[in-house]
């Protein structure tokens, strides 16, 4: 079997790659094999194939034991924090975060709230197909019940943070149709700011279809038109957060990251004087952070990884450009609304706009370029396009980046050239972009991408 655990969790196209009958097997694994008292907690989002796949588990879990709890449409990181302080064994969130609306995923974390480690993915892997799973019977079959007020807990825990903003703040936030849908407007009223809510329904025909954190260019119009203080975007699970300032310009993850480094660095909490990041974070962030004594240490591609290395370094921040942001100290995964509670926490600290945090940070230009592709590892074995990546690395030598890697939730694989001016950055990508795609490509055109992660 080959590995179904990618980055972030299990992900496929539902019904065909996701099925009903993968995800039973699943159900079965987890109940089987992940030890400890109390229910699985069950969370998914808006995906028309979300029940379908979330009776599947329901369905495993109690067959091979195990207690559900059915929190409905939820957060990602909602699942991860109530696993944690609702103690529960396990937490299961059912979302194919910012991917189409064909896709569907599988994401498992532990009762301390964190995604399994790799080993413990191989287990459940080994599990799908074993015949030594538990299949009680009679009251020994597992219970599944509806737990209505999950979303009403996640909203007491964001709350019981304690980051609230300045007077009179007016918010708008896109929902993208996604799990964020009610319970990110109630959020900001219940901190009394004044909500312009944006994709605020439970459509999953159009989770992240135009809209969100992949499209922001709808929440920077609404920004403008509304007179709001700040913009919010999430991803169809709410784990992600890309930010609009008050003129209606973009606060990506890289930029998120050195606001909140600046404010942990003065406030003394950034332990270690350290921020983790991955390989697609801007070079204008590293040199950025240099400036104020703190060092960038960066990991491969996924929030998965710059957790792995917080923990390991005892760090506090960590993310993605495309908006996963990890504050340790309060949360154990990515979160969206923990992010934005963040930074209005910050402005209300500081007394500054968001336009006017980090205002040192001076990004190099960066095009990245997705090429669809029938192998993603194929570029990797191909001697023309590794020709063409050595090429274009000895052009750019000194003056900018080239980052070339598959996707681990898509058949595409990501060119990334970041230089000192726009111009050879768009023509170097396109070159690379356009031998890649003539040697292993799909059918497809390279095309522009606004995320990094996944």
């Amino acid at each position: 079997m080959t590995r179904l655990f990618g980055t972030d969790g299990i992900r496929g196209v539902a019904n065909r790659e996701l099925t009903p009958e993968l995800a039973l097997a699943v159900g079965r694994a987890v109940g089987g094999r992940l030890q400890g008292s109390g229910p699985v907690l069950l969370g998914r989002d808006t995906r028309l194939s979300g029940p379908m796949l979330e009776a599947a588990l329901v369905a495993g879990l109690c067959s091979a034991g195990a207690d559900v709890e059915l929190g409905g449409i939820l957060p990602t990181p909602a699942v991860a924090a109530l696993a944690r302080l609702r103690a529960h064994r396990a937490g299961v969130a059912l979302s194919a975060s910012h991917n189409p609306i064909e896709d569907n995923g599988i994401k498992v974390f532990g009762p301390d709230g964190f995604k399994l480690p790799d080993e413990v993915e191989a287990r459940l892997e080994a599990a799908l197909e074993a015949a030594d799973l538990p299949r009680p019977t009679g009251t020994g079959v597992g219970a599944a019940r509806v737990r209505p007020e999950a979303e009403d807990d996640y909203l007491a825990y964001l709350l019981g943070l304690g980051l609230r903003p300045p007077a009179g703040l007016r918010v708008a936030v896109d929902c993208a149709y996604g799990a964020a849908w009610r319970v990110a407007p109630r959020l900001w009223a219940a901190v009394g700011a004044q909500v312009v809510a944006l994709h605020a329904e439970p459509d999953g025909t159009r989770i992240n279809v135009g809209c969100g954190s992949t499209a922001p260019e709808v929440l920077q119009a609404e920004v403008r038109r509304h007179g709001a203080d700040v913009g919010f975007a999430h991803d169809g699970d709410a784990d992600r957060l890309i930010a609009v300032d008050e003129r209606g310009e973009v606060v990506d993850g890289d930029r998120t990251m050195a606001i909140a480094a600046d404010f942990l660095l003065e406030t003394g909490r950034l332990r270690g004087r350290t921020v983790v990041a991955t390989v697609m974070s801007n070079l204008g962030l590293e040199r950025y952070l240099q400036t104020r004594g703190v060092r960038l240490e960066r990991t491969r591609v996924g929030d998965r990884y710059v957790l792995e290395r917080l923990r390991e370094l005892g760090g506090v921040l960590g993310g993605e450009q495309s908006g996963h942001i990890i504050f340790l100290d309060v949360a154990t995964t990515g979160d969206g609304l923990v992010t934005a509670l963040h930074l209005v926490h910050i402005m209300a600290r500081t007394g500054r706009r968001l336009s006017e945090l980090a205002p040192g940070l001076e990004r190099l230009p960066q095009v990245l370029l997705n090429v669809p592709v029938r192998d993603r590892e194929a570029w990797t074995r191909d001697p023309h396009v590794q020709a063409a990546v050595l090429g274009a690395e000895q052009r750019l030598r000194g003056r900018g980046r080239l980052l070339v890697r598959a996707s681990g939730t898509e058949p595409l694989v990501r060119v990334m050239v970041e230089a000192e001016e726009a111009q050879e950055a768009q023509t170097l990508a396109a070159e690379l972009a356009a031998v890649i795609a003539r040697r292993c490509g799909a059918e497809r055109a390279p095309h522009g991408a606004g995320e990094g992660g996944g």
